[in-house]
């Protein structure tokens, strides 16, 4: 394999390897699939905590006088709520109303933005970006991927973890720093960005680091964390954690033949808010009704569901499975699949085609899992 087509490796390579972790590619990065293991790592976020090495995703700033409208008409989100501190979940349409991909806006400053983007997608996303930018006035956008590590802290024991290490900049304690809010600071005397958001399920923080500094501030965070449990967790535990909380992935529950009505997702569409990209077509599909909906559903006696298996209503096609895996919290296998509207009740019974084989399941209401506030 030449350099160029080599996979890229995160600040913390180095850390994955000595810690013995089984490394694969994933979106052109070498990143841990697992350490211990995919179902202890998870049974350590639902229990106590997890860290998560995130650094392949992708962070677009876009600053300017103009970058409050320009992402107003790039999103479909209310970016006008946003106040410095703030951020939000939205995504990025096509003309058509579906997903070029899904993503995360901060408000950083009053004429400033940080726009957080998935690995795989960070190149499209970028260039997207910056096509319209060129057509909008007084933006102005720079892909900082590179300028830009982060670690994610999650799980019920994240805050007692990094409450002793971190100082946010406003002078409170991270206990100030609610759900879907951030503040600049240090960790153990690194400056940070730190964040409250989560892809687990749980409570938890995204630390926004310079490159530099990540290394050290990983060893740190192990080592604050190994009376409270805190285990090095790797995408496999990340992959069955968000989807046991009905979290999006992108290229399974949403892509570029998906809208939001369909995915469950209506609560990030502000119609109201403004014209945006994808709105004309978004309105059209609302009042049209959709044809297919995203549903949960449990396998019944043994047997897991992949992504790309069939949905089965008697002997017929009707659906396809985007998500599935074992549960290591509930112990049984569980995911998420598209059925035909009138289709998606909770309760109803369906056959999963899995490998010439017929599988019994039982469509439920998503997400699975809710943590205890």
């Amino acid at each position: 394999m030449s350099d160029d087509s080599a996979p890229k490796k995160t600040p913390l390579y180095d850390r994955h390897v000595a810690a013995g972790a089984r490394l694969v590619e994933f979106a052109g990065w070498e990143m841990p699939v697992q350490y211990a293991g995919v179902i202890e790592e998870h049974r350590a976020v639902r229990g106590a905590a997890g860290l998560f090495d995130v650094s392949h995703m992708g962070e677009v700033r876009v600053a300017g006088p103009g970058a409050e409208a320009f992402l107003q008409h790039l999103t479909p989100n209310d970016v006008t709520q946003l106040t410095p501190g703030r951020a939000h979940y939205s995504a990025l349409l096509t003309e058509e109303g579906t997903y070029v991909d899904d993503l995360l806006i901060y408000r950083m400053a009053e004429q400033e933005y940080m726009v957080v983007v998935n690995a795989g997608n960070a190149d499209k996303d970028f260039a997207w970006i910056e096509r319209h930018a060129a057509a909008a006035d007084g933006v102005e956008v720079e892909d900082i991927s590179d300028a830009t590590a982060l670690i994610a802290l999650q799980g019920p024991k994240a805050i007692e973890i990094l409450r002793p290490l971190a100082v946010p900049a406003s002078g409170g304690a991270i206990d100030d720093i609610r759900f879907y809010r951030f503040d600049r600071g240090t960790v153990d005397g690194a400056e940070a960005i730190l964040s409250r958001t989560g892809y687990t399920g749980e409570d938890g923080f995204e630390l926004y680091l310079d490159p530099a500094d990540a290394p050290r501030i990983w060893d740190r965070l192990l080592e604050a964390g190994t009376g409270a449990g805190l285990v090095p967790a790797g995408l496999g535990a990340r992959d069955t954690l968000r989807m046991e909380a009905g979290m999006a992935l992108y290229g399974h529950e949403i892509d570029d033949t998906i809208n939001p009505w369909e995915a469950g997702l209506a609560w990030t569409i502000k119609l109201e808010a403004g014209d945006f990209i994808g709105r004309d077509a978004l309105v059209r599909q609302k009042e049209a009704g959709v044809t297919r909906k995203l549903m949960g559903f449990e396998v019944e006696g043994r047997g897991i569901a992949r992504e790309g298996h069939a949905i089965l209503d008697g002997d017929r096609p009707v659906g396809h499975v985007t998500s599935g895996t074992w549960s290591p919290t509930f112990e049984k296998a569980l995911g998420m699949c598209y059925v035909p509207a009138e289709m998606a009740e909770p309760g109803r019974e369906v056959g999963i085609e899995v490998r010439k084989r017929r599988l019994t399941g039982k469509l439920s209401k998503i997400p699975f899992y809710k943590r205890s506030k």
